[in-house]
Formats: C-alpha cells, structure tokens, sequence
C-alpha cells in the first residue's frame, strides 16, 4: 500500500494523509447509515454528552457501556438553558460510538478493506485488531473541541502499538475543525493514561511534558475520501467547530497482538465479543 518513502515519512511525522481513499459512493453508504442510526435514536431513553476536555467528569453509565455496543452522545452545546434541544436531533449528536466495526453490516463493510489490513502491516502492525470505532459529526457551529491528547493515552500496549485510522467523510478544512498535530511528537513520551476499574475512571498523569500550540503543530486539512493515519503517541488536536458546515468523519483504533494489551483499558473484549481485525 505505501511507498518507502511514504513509510519514511510516517516514521519521522508520525502520520500520512493518503487522498482518495474511500470512494463517494462509499461514503455516502456510511453517511447515510449512520443518519439512520440517529434518527433511530430515542434519546428519550438514555442519553449522554461527550466531552474530552473534562473527560473524567463526563464519563457515566451510559458511555462505559458503550464499549461493545452502538451508542449516540450529544454535544455539549446541544442544549439550551431550559434543558431541550437547541436545533435538530440530526444536528446535535456529537458521535456514535463504539463497536458499529464489528455490530453494524455497513460500517463492518466499510471497515473490512484488505488495503487497510496492508497498510497497516506497512506501517509494523503485526496481526492488527480493531478495537474502537467512531463517527464524528463535528456540527455546524457546535461542534465541539477536541483537546490536544494522545490515543495511546486510551489505548495502551506494551510497547505502544495503538494507530489511529481516520477518514474524512467531508471536506476537513481550518474553517470547519480540522485537526491538527505536532510533527514528530510520537518521538515523546506519552503524557497520560486514563484507567477504568470497573466503572471507576481515571486520568494518570505520566509526564509534565507541555502540549503543542500553533509555533509547532500543522493543521491536517483534506478532502473528503482523505485517509489519515497517525501514531498513537502523535499530540493531535481540533478546534471548534463555528462555520456552517460539518465535518464527518469516521475513525478506528488498531493495535498489534503482538504487543500486551492493557487490561485497565477502557475498552476490553472476551469470547462473546472477540476483538477482531480488518479482515
């Protein structure tokens, strides 16, 4: 899937954007899949609000047992002072989340690509597993920040192995949040853990290393169909989204079996649910 010298550039950036790679009519498969999944949505039963930037304070119930099942999570802008909806359910929802790769037919389908499974090899990952997946909504001028974080910090290995698959499912511009990251970061150590025990969470403090700012972090426009990639100690963040337009996008996290998975991570499988790869 990539040339040596796009596997060069990984190793020293710690990420690559490949353009087109998922075809229009793929996308639009998804998109309108997931559409359906939150008009399906009674949040009227149980809901939840996701946020990263108090991430400890917002993790409840409803989110911890969305690990291994297809969940919706509003912004935190969603709401008015009075407690309801400012605007449309479909313009409200922050993500779906977290197992739609393995439980939903389409987003199984979408994730299933043999390119990805060689990519993934390309990049060190022996024998890759999927543990996460995410469609990110970004809304129209709620959509929320996204805090500067490594995804090892949710996903820890020894040694770390965790790699981000991101797609954008439209265009990702400085306009409407598109993310950023610090070239060379995954070189550092990683900055935080965040534990579960049980329903108990916490975020471990691991270094006092400071995060990126704008002197040293380059924004990751790109157009819808774009692939990113990114090593799990990369520093990415993306800000608010203020335009009038969304930014969808659709992202994994696979680690290598090769590697010890923690199990203190949030996120754990066994055999009725068994972590499975891209194939």
């Amino acid at each position: 899937m990539l040339t040596e010298a796009q596997k060069e550039q990984y190793h020293r950036d710690g990420f690559i954007v490949i353009p087109g790679f998922k075809s229009a009519e793929e996308i639009a498969v998804l998109r309108a899949r997931a559409a359906q999944i939150v008009n399906d949505f009674d949040p009227s039963e149980q809901s939840g609000i996701f946020s990263t930037v108090e991430q400890e304070k917002t993790t409840d119930d409803y989110f911890l047992r969305s690990d291994n099942t297809v969940r919706c999570f509003f912004e935190e802008e969603a709401f008015g002072p009075d407690g309801q909806l400012k605007q449309a359910k479909a313009l409200s929802i922050n993500k779906i989340g977290h197992a739609m790769h393995d439980l939903d037919p389409v987003f199984r389908a979408f994730t299933a690509d043999a390119r990805l499974e060689q990519l993934a090899r390309d990049i060190g990952l022996v024998d890759p597993q999927v543990w996460q997946s995410m469609y990110i909504f970004k809304q129209p001028g709620i959509g929320g920040e996204v805090r500067w974080h490594q995804d090892a910090t949710y996903f820890d290995t020894d040694p770390v192995s965790v790699t981000t698959f991101w797609f954008a499912l439209e265009d990702a511009t400085l306009d409407n949040g598109c993310m950023w990251a610090e070239p060379g970061g995954h070189r550092g150590p990683m900055r935080e853990r965040f534990l579960r025990n049980g329903d108990d969470v916490r975020m471990e403090k691991l270094s006092d290393l400071p995060w990126p700012d704008n002197s040293t972090a380059v924004p990751l426009e790109c157009k819808a169909g774009s692939l990113v990639c990114f090593h799990g100690l990369l520093p990415h963040y993306s800000a608010p989204n203020r335009s009038p337009v969304s930014r969808h996008a659709y992202t994994l996290h696979v680690t290598s079996a090769a590697t010890r998975y923690s199990p203190r991570n949030w996120i754990q499988r066994d055999d009725k649910l068994p972590v499975r790869g891209f194939l």
